[in-house]
């Protein structure tokens, strides 16, 4: 019996499939953008006149990336503006910054970001630092983490913000001794600013995204998750960007869209989410997810945790975070969002916060059952050991941002100081997440860090950052996991909490999303993950990403 010859062979192996088995293959053939064949040399009798053949030369064929958390459009838009990212030196900042401004005399707000807080004392810098290089103009930076902002003085006024100013009930306005505004917004506080930032225009939000996308293909990403689709403090709703991307026929990547939960508001916003999702489904894009941003970050003791932080002297605060839903709420909420069929997407970083959005998953699935809604706590930080075993019960995902669990100076300088030794022993406790029998998923959060799979996998597996010169120690080694897991979640986990129930693996009849590495890390010792390479990057077996030496 003769088969149809394949469009597309992959040959030469190996071939990590990430199915149950983990089994291994060495020849893959497409055809029409699925996969019709797995195995070995059986596999290039498909081979025909028309089939382009791939030779792997011993380098190793994976699934595509799916990226569980992440911000393109920003991402992308960030990376044409004032960009501060890749150094923690202050004088940098101010260079950059002014520089900046000197190329861009015609613009309203010099805005981008991208700087580390450990770059200051206390994670805050000043109004005056930007004031001596940009002081006629507003200028908006918001740091890697996006939960706070730095702005100048200009800024400040124009937003009305002076020593009367209120904090808003779900954010801080960094003062000095005298009640003065310093120049630092946190959390809610930013959209005191951000809410005058001119919103890009539609041209700019779809270049920023494709920008985005390049880089997201060279990665070997194929899809992800949208973690914040509407409006936002001063991110703008990427949807009409998607829209925009897909009536070009550019955009190549799945995405879902994570709709933005609204905490001032309450459950009268579902109808509109669940038009919105309807409205907004077109082609590559569904919006089938709500974000619910529960707490804030450790960094500024915004994340809300079971127990109070601890001051500078090591004593008990009077602050345990900030839970931006009210827990009763939330449970009421989540509830009704899941009858309606959505999932939802939490950020929790803190133990209390992860609690209160296993007690929302688990009043729902008492409520409705267990529908298929594949309900997903990003970030998890800090999850108290009595919660660990919650998600395999409630069929709560974990999603993973690796490149956080490791010993760098804003965990060194601005967590670890402030936290419980109890609580700080329970930080990204992936292993025992593993054990625990849950499954994992895993995003980058770009731009809050890098959005290379290889760099948090590599974080993951040997719980230190892979540059030169970073801190040696791994970060509680207890929580490694090993390196076919972590691949998995940044693969078949991810593309179960997006629902492509067809990708995610390399098997017969899976869509022919896949990438090729410079090599098998499997082959190698943990500590060279992070130095392999995505060498070529396929979505329906096209492809989108050629390295130049590929």
């Amino acid at each position: 019996m003769s088969h149809p010859q394949a469009d597309l062979v992959l040959t030469g192996g190996p071939v990590h499939t990430v199915g149950p088995a983990r089994a291994r293959a060495t020849s893959v053939a497409v055809r029409d953008g699925r996969i019709t064949a797995v195995g070995h040399d059986e596999v290039r009798e498909l081979i025909g006149p028309g089939t382009e053949v791939v030779d792997l030369a011993g380098r190793l064929l994976l699934p595509g990336f799916q990226d569980a958390h992440i911000h393109p459009m920003g991402a992308g838009i960030e990376l044409g503006q004032c960009d501060l990212t890749g150094t923690t030196d202050p004088r940098e900042y101010v260079r950059r910054i002014a520089s900046y401004a000197a190329g861009h005399p015609d613009t309203e707000w010099i805005t981008g970001g991208g700087w580390s807080m450990e770059a200051f004392p206390g994670g805050n810098p000043t109004a005056a630092l930007i004031d001596a290089v940009v002081p006629d103009r507003p200028v908006f930076l918001p740091n890697r983490d996006h939960h706070g902002a730095w702005v100048n003085s200009r800024a400040l006024k124009l937003a009305g913000i002076d020593a009367h100013a209120p904090d808003p009930a779900d954010g801080r306005i960094e003062r000095d001794a005298d009640g003065n505004p310093t120049g630092m917004l946190q959390e809610g506080a930013v959209h005191l600013v951000g809410r005058l930032v001119p919103a890009p225009t539609l041209a700019e939000q779809t270049t920023g995204l494709l920008r985005a996308q390049g880089v997201l293909h060279s990665l070997g990403v194929t899809a992800w998750q949208d973690a914040i689709v509407g409006t936002y403090a001063n991110m703008t709703d990427p949807t009409p960007a998607y829209h925009a991307a897909i009536d070009a026929g550019l955009l190549t990547a799945r995405v879902v869209g994570a709709l933005w939960w609204d905490r001032a508001r309450g459950a009268e916003q579902i109808p509109e989410l669940a038009a919105r999702r309807a409205e907004t489904a077109r082609d590559r894009f569904r919006a089938t997810t709500v974000k619910v941003m529960q707490d804030g970050i450790t960094e500024n003791q915004t994340a809300a945790m079971l127990g109070p932080y601890l001051t500078g002297c090591g004593c008990a605060s009077d602050n345990s975070g900030l839970s931006f839903v009210d827990p009763a709420d939330l449970r009421t909420y989540v509830t009704e969002l899941d009858a309606a069929g959505f999932q939802v997407h939490f950020h929790a970083l803190g133990d209390r916060a992860v609690r209160e959005a296993l007690d929302a998953v688990a009043a729902a699935r008492a409520a409705n059952g267990h529908r298929d809604t594949r309900h997903h706590l990003a970030h998890l930080q800090v999850v108290h050991p009595d919660d660990v075993p919650r998600f395999r019960a409630l069929g709560a995902t974990a999603n993973l941002q690796a490149l956080w669990a490791s010993h760098e100076p804003q965990m060194d300088e601005l967590t670890i100081p402030f936290l419980t030794p109890e609580r700080a022993a329970h930080q990204y406790p992936f292993g025992d997440l593993l054990r625990a029998g849950a499954t994992l998923a895993a995003g980058s959060d770009w731009p809050v860090s890098s959005p290379d799979p290889l760099q948090a996998i590599h974080v993951a597996v040997n719980r230190r950052l892979p540059e030169a010169g970073s801190d040696p120690r791994p970060f509680l080694p207890e929580q490694r996991i090993d390196l076919g897991s972590a691949i998995a979640a940044y693969t078949a986990g991810s593309a179960y909490v997006n629902h492509h129930d067809d990708t995610g693996s390399i098997a017969p009849g899976r869509l022919a999303d896949l990438v090729v590495l410079d090599r098998d890390p499997f082959d190698g010792p943990p500590q060279d993950i992070a130095s392999t390479r995505v060498l070529q990057t396929f979505v329906d077996g096209e492809r989108v990403y050629a390295a130049p030496d590929a």
